[in-house]
């Protein structure tokens, strides 16, 4: 790999799902190795890491469940209140909207799995999950 131009810097900003953002939170086994490195890598570089607003509501839901503990929620909330670069929400808004259809229903069928997929592709990043239809359906996925 060539040098890179004065002035310019290697970008690792990264778009994480839901299960990814919360596993490196709670510092969990089930983050795959490569997964842990871009986020770490990130961090070291000061790039955000984008979680759609809708991994938020997710948690949200699944420690209303009881499926997470509190603690997932807590620390999700924390990251993203920081004030460094880390942990940046990224709005369901019109751009991210109108990117769903890029995201096939027939392999993608849930809809916030569409909604992240969509955030990575509004925003050209890759994106951290595990769920192995996103990447079927062409979307640059890091695990």
């Amino acid at each position: 790999m060539g040098e890179l131009p004065e002035g310019a810097y290697l970008m690792a900003a990264v778009v994480v799902d839901t299960h990814g953002a919360i596993w490196y939170l709670l510092n969990d086994r089930s983050l795959s190795q490569n997964a842990r490195a871009a986020l770490d890598e990130a961090a070291r570089l000061g790039d955000p890491v984008y979680v759609s607003s809708i991994s938020l509501v997710e948690v949200l839901y699944l420690v209303e469940k009881g499926r997470l503990p509190t603690v997932a929620l807590d620390r999700l909330v924390d990251a993203l209140a920081e004030p460094d670069p880390g942990f940046v929400i990224a709005p369901l808004d019109m751009a991210v909207a109108l990117a769903i259809p890029q995201v096939p229903r027939v392999i993608v069928p849930d809809m916030p799995d569409r909604i992240i997929a969509a955030t990575a592709l509004q925003l050209n990043l890759p994106l951290i999950t595990r769920d192995q239809e996103i990447s079927k359906a062409g979307i640059k996925t890091i695990w």
